[in-house]
């Protein structure tokens, strides 16, 4: 059992409706230290990838692609739910579907800011049915940009996400993969 897996076990908590709220130290509350372990393990898996820049989307990935790019030494950069008066110019958008709020978001990234010559290692806290994923690198291919790689702090591998990205060629990296879990006893178990 790796750190991010001992970690679920001790605090995670299982709720109806296939949802795992890891609040207390991941997407609320963060623990830097985990953090840490996590940016130094995708440093890993994904050494010897040219990595230009680290791309996810508001809110939660934001704290884990910031402890990857100081491993990787690169900018951040994450995909917009809500467009603002400081959004100017042109943009790069699509439709994302969020599993845990139940609607559709328009997500957007500035033009300015992400180029043909960008090399992009995605980064998010969640995988389940893969929509946010897939709007990640629709945005990367309108750029004309290139997907290195996508690392997911927690992977549920019993929804078909993680089925669906692989299927597209893309070199996924999950640190725990959950292959089931029971809200009734509170029971996670995970993918060997």
């Amino acid at each position: 059992m790796n750190f991010l897996e001992e970690r679920i076990i001790k605090d995670g908590v299982v709720r109806e409706g296939n949802v795992l709220k890891v609040d207390s130290f991941l997407n609320h509350q963060i623990d830097i230290a985990l953090l840490e372990k996590m940016g130094e393990e995708f440093k890993k898996r994904f050494a010897g990838k040219e990595i230009t820049k680290i791309l996810t989307i508001e809110a939660s990935g934001i704290g884990i692609a910031c402890i990857v790019a100081r491993y990787f030494g690169v900018p951040v950069l994450f995909a917009k739910k809500t467009q603002s008066l400081n959004v100017d110019g042109d943009k790069y958008s699509t439709q994302v579907y969020s599993y845990t709020h139940q609607h559709m978001n328009n997500v957007f990234v500035s033009k300015k800011y992400i180029s043909p010559e960008d090399k992009i290692l995605i980064i998010d806290d969640f995988l389940a049915n893969g929509a946010a994923l897939l709007g990640l690198t629709e945005i990367v291919r309108q750029a004309g940009a290139q997907v290195q790689g996508i690392g997911i702090a927690v992977e549920k591998g019993f929804q078909d996400g993680g089925k669906i990205i692989r299927e597209k060629g893309f070199q996924l990296e999950s640190i725990a993969i959950i292959e089931s879990m029971d809200a009734a006893t509170g029971k996670i178990e995970f993918r060997k």
